[in-house]
């Protein structure tokens, strides 16, 4: 079911940063687009998720830009990113975090 693993970054002065679990969950635990396709997202940790093979990117990074916006998370100048991890990328943990 999750097949993808993704990565959810925003872009705050210039400089990436993971988007917080928090958000995620918060995106993720309330179906609020009333669209079943995302319903395949499990968030797993800062800036990571995994989600199902028919989720759009492009547009699961606009409802999600758009409801941390709603939220009050995402800063009116930062932008979200979405990016989806290659087969022999590793996600980004607190051992292996890649520097600026």
């Amino acid at each position: 079911m999750f097949a993808r693993k993704i990565r959810v970054e925003y872009d705050s002065g210039g400089r990436p940063q993971p988007c917080p679990l928090k958000w995620l969950d918060s995106f993720s635990m309330r179906n609020f687009t009333n669209a079943s396709v995302f319903d395949d997202t499990l968030p797993i940790a800062d800036g990571q998720m995994e989600i199902g093979r028919n989720v759009p990117l492009e547009q699961l990074r606009e409802k999600m830009e758009d409801w941390f916006r709603r939220k009050s998370y995402l800063p009116k100048e930062a932008t979200l990113r979405v990016s989806e991890l290659s087969a022999g990328e590793r996600p980004v943990t607190a051992g292996n975090q890649r520097g600026g």
